[in-house]
């Protein structure tokens, strides 16, 4: 099957959806620096409020992921996303507001549409045929990482641009449209709310916990990639501004690597490709903290992009191996706050290493950490994967 088969109408309605939830999330942690940069202590202000917003999102999924009902999920979709449409507003209208309240809002921004990442992948699931599943998440990976790549851009060119505001007013209109937008989706997906044996939900989402983990690890190592990299190339004497296109490559890359995972079947079941490629990942980026020009450094780069994207791909189809149909939406969800969650670890282990190291320590003791959590997946995988037929 080709890519060029997946352009139904109801999967580019779901694409579009995709990209008005998803580039409100992408823009986000920029665009609340920017909103408050010019306030005394801004940019610390700014920190925190992308922290509270990243933390909404891994309580949101956490909490709501699991609660959405199979085949009537659309309303709870809906309803969360019009209410981080409000939230956004509220930034906007409130941008001189004490931080507490912006936090607030922040916080619920993130926070209520957090089963949304969750839902749209299971719906994803149900609206393609089997075959065809790997193609479908390889399509929404390289969606994924074109919104990332846009994303800095968009919110910094229309904050500096225009006003710092319109950012938040944007990814309101945003998250309202993809509300209004599942209205031309189905309701849900099959479920039969009997195939899970007995067994309760939170036993069989915890039966797949290796999973998460490698979750986890993967976006730490982004979340290096992200953090620490202006300061390793102000170390190595390159001029900062690099970290822009250094960025975009490695985005484009992963798309790249998306769509090429999608062109075949390769070897190993998915759970082994992801083990596999976290550690070549790991291996990569610890090179990159070691290696002393530019050129290397962008090399690294785009080989972890090209990896990392399968990583996420496996990830998702090992995740959809280990569930029952009535448990994909709960597993994607808690799969989006371990990602969320490992983010957050690496950025406070980079920040702490970094305050008594250099930047390439950090991002060696960051890759040990990924490699640790590798290690703990593997173990895990042995022997504690629920079988899909549960």
């Amino acid at each position: 099957m080709s890519y060029r088969a997946l352009a139904t109408r109801p999967l580019l309605t779901l694409a579009g959806v995709t990209v008005a939830a998803r580039l409100p999330v992408a823009m986000a942690p920029l665009a609340v620096v920017l909103l408050v940069r010019e306030r005394p202590g801004g940019y610390s202000i700014g920190a925190t409020l992308a922290a509270v917003y990243v933390v909404g999102e891994v309580v949101g999924a956490s909490v709501l992921g699991p609660r959405l009902k199979a085949v009537r999920a659309r309303p709870a979709l809906a309803a969360g996303l019009a209410v981080g449409a409000l939230a956004f507003a509220g930034l906007a209208l409130c941008a001189g507001a004490h931080p507490v309240v912006l936090g607030a809002l922040a916080a619920l921004a993130g926070g209520a549409p957090g089963a949304v990442p969750g839902g749209t992948r299971a719906l994803l699931t149900s609206m393609v045929e089997e075959s065809a599943v790997a193609k479908a998440f390889s399509a929404d990976a390289i969606l994924s990482y074109g919104i990332w790549a846009a994303s800095p851009a968009v919110a910094t060119g229309l904050a500096l641009g225009l006003d710092p505001v319109v950012p938040m007013y944007l990814a309101a209109g945003l998250m309202a449209a993809a509300g209004a937008g599942l209205w031309a989706l189905p309701a849900g997906w099959p479920a039969d709310e009997g195939d899970r044996g007995g067994v309760s939900m939170a036993r069989t989402l915890a039966a797949a916990w290796p999973l998460y983990v490698t979750g986890a690890a993967g976006l730490s190592l982004l979340a290096l990639a992200e953090l620490v990299l202006p300061a390793l190339l102000e170390q190595r004497g390159v001029a900062v501004g690099w970290a822009g296109p250094l960025l975009a490559a490695y985005s484009v890359a992963a798309a790249v690597g998306a769509y090429v995972y999608g062109l075949r079947t390769w070897p190993g079941n998915p759970s082994r490709q992801s083990l596999v490629l976290l550690v070549g990942v790991s291996l990569v980026v610890a090179a990159i903290a070691l290696v002393p020009e530019m050129l290397w450094i962008g090399v690294g780069l785009v080989v972890a992009g090209v990896c990392q994207s399968g990583v996420q791909i496996a990830r998702s189809l090992s995740l959809k191996e280990a569930l029952p149909k009535s448990a994909f939406a709960a597993g994607y969800s808690l799969m989006y706050a371990s990602v969320g969650a490992g983010y957050a670890a690496s950025a406070v282990l980079a920040g702490v290493v970094q305050s008594v190291a250099a930047p390439s320590t950090a991002i060696l003791w960051g890759a040990g950490m990924c490699l640790g959590l590798v290690g703990v997946a593997a173990v895990g995988e042995r022997g504690k994967l629920v079988p899909s037929g549960l």
